[in-house]
C-alpha cells in the first residue's frame, strides 16, 4: 500500500479501523481479497508476480501491511519484495519482535518500507529507515505514506483531518464516507509538497490521496472494520482504468469472526 490510516480506539463500537490505498502499476497481475487456497486462515488480495500482499487479516486476529519508503536513489531491482513480509506475517506465529529479529537480514536487504504488524488488539510499527525499531503503536488516528509513520505530509494530514469525523462518530461507519475520503485526488500547493527525489512532476503527480496518471495510479481502497467482539468486516473497492479517464469499479466485502 502507499497510503494508510489506522484509527485506535476513535470509535465507540469499533476499536480498531484501518483504510487506505494500493497504488501500483496498472499491468501488474493482482488478484483481489479472497481467502488464499493454500492457507485459507487468510483474507488477503494478492501480488501475483512475487506472491505477497499488501494488506492481509486472518481468522486467527493476524493483520499486516507494508507501504514503499520512497527513496529513488536507494532502490536496488534485485531486493526482496516487501510484500513477502507481510504475507510471512500472517501465516506464521510469531509475535511482531520475534518476526522482525527473526527476518532482520532480510529487511536490511529489501528496499525502503514501512511495516505495520500484530493482531487485533494490538498493533506495532517497524521500518528498515530511521531507528528500526519496533513501536507500539497508541490510541489516535495514525497516518502513514511513502516515509515514516506520521510523516506529516499534505495527503496524510488531509486524510486524517478528513477522517477524523467519519471514523469517530458514533453509529455504523458508511463504508461510502471512507471511500469517498481515499478517493480525493486534490493536489497541495508546490511548497507544500516534500522533495523525496522523483522531480517536482512527480511530487505533484504522488501527493493526491487518490493517484491517477498514465500507467500508474490507485490500484484499490480497503476498509477494515473490527468490533469489539473481533467480528471483522474487509471491504475491497477495485479500480480499472478504462477508456475516457474513467475506472472500472468493483467491491467485494467479506465477514468473519476472528478466532481471537
Amino acid at each position: 500500500m502507499c497510503l494508510i490510516f489506522i484509527a485506535i480506539n476513535q470509535h465507540p463500537d469499533y476499536p480498531l479501523i484501518v483504510a487506505g490505498n494500493r497504488d501500483e502499476f496498472y499491468q501488474r497481475p493482482t488478484e483481489k481479497l479472497a481467502y488464499w487456497k493454500e492457507d485459507p486462515d487468510v483474507l488477503a488480495g494478492r501480488d501475483v508476480i512475487a506472491g505477497g500482499t499488501w494488506l492481509g487479516v486472518t481468522r486467527s486476529g493476524r493483520l499486516a501491511a507494508v507501504t514503499n519508503y520512497r527513496g529513488p536513489a536507494q532502490v536496488n531491482q534485485k531486493a526482496p519484495s516487501r510484500g513477502l513480509l507481510v504475507r510471512d506475517y500472517l501465516t506464521g506465529r510469531d509475535a511482531p519482535e520475534a518476526f522482525c529479529r527473526r527476518n532482520a537480514e532480510r529487511m536490511d536487504r529489501c528496499n525502503g518500507f514501512n511495516l505495520i504488524l500484530g493482531d487485533l488488539a494490538s498493533l506495532y510499527y517497524y521500518s528498515n529507515r530511521g531507528q528500526k525499531a519496533v513501536v507500539r503503536l497508541a490510541d489516535g488516528l495514525h497516518g502513514l505514506s511513502n516515509h515514516l509513520l506520521n510523516t506529516p505530509w499534505p495527503k496524510v494530514e488531509r486524510g486524517r483531518h478528513a477522517l477524523a469525523p467519519v471514523l469517530g462518530r458514533p453509529g455504523p461507519v458508511n463504508p461510502e464516507d471512507v471511500f469517498a475520503v481515499l478517493g480525493d485526488r486534490e493536489h497541495p500547493p508546490d511548497a507544500d509538497l516534500p522533495d523525496t527525489g522523483v522531480g517536482l512532476v512527480w511530487e505533484r503527480r504522488l501527493s493526491s490521496m487518490f493517484i491517477a496518471t498514465e500507467g500508474y495510479g490507485t490500484r484499490s481502497s480497503s476498509l477494515i472494520l473490527v468490533d469489539r467482539q473481533y467480528r471483522v468486516v474487509f471491504y475491497e473497492r477495485t479500480y480499472a482504468p478504462a477508456r475516457g479517464g474513467r475506472y472500472e469499479v468493483s467491491t467485494k466485502t467479506a465477514t468473519f469472526q476472528a478466532n481471537f
